[in-house]
């Protein structure tokens, strides 16, 4: 006669413990880390992309048209007449809307 059956069957050792700990953080990595991931990625490939005549939308939400790159700086053309030129770090772009030469 067992006087304490809980404790006997809590006591499931590490693997108890480490089994649950694993599904957690394989869901964790599919549902966060795997997502950011790919956003960053994404994100690089649009900034490596960027050339002359695209036109760009900025964090601060400034809506321009890129006329130059210089390394990591963008001379952004945001009012054509007359002409204003802003120069922004190229990490600065979160959006391409279309370029120029599309049309």
């Amino acid at each position: 006669m067992m006087l304490f059956p809980i404790l006997q069957a809590a006591g499931g050792g590490l693997g108890g413990f480490l089994i649950p700990l694993g599904i957690m953080f394989a869901i964790m990595y599919f549902m966060v880390i795997m997502p950011q991931q790919r956003q960053r990625k994404k994100m690089a490939q649009m900034l490596e992309a960027l050339k002359a005549g695209d036109k760009v939308v900025t964090s601060g939400g400034i809506y321009g048209t890129i006329n130059s790159i210089d390394g990591d700086s963008v001379i952004l053309k945001i009012c054509p007449e007359p002409p204003v030129k802003i120069r922004i770090a190229r990490a600065a772009i979160t959006q391409v809307e279309a370029s120029e030469d599309a049309k």
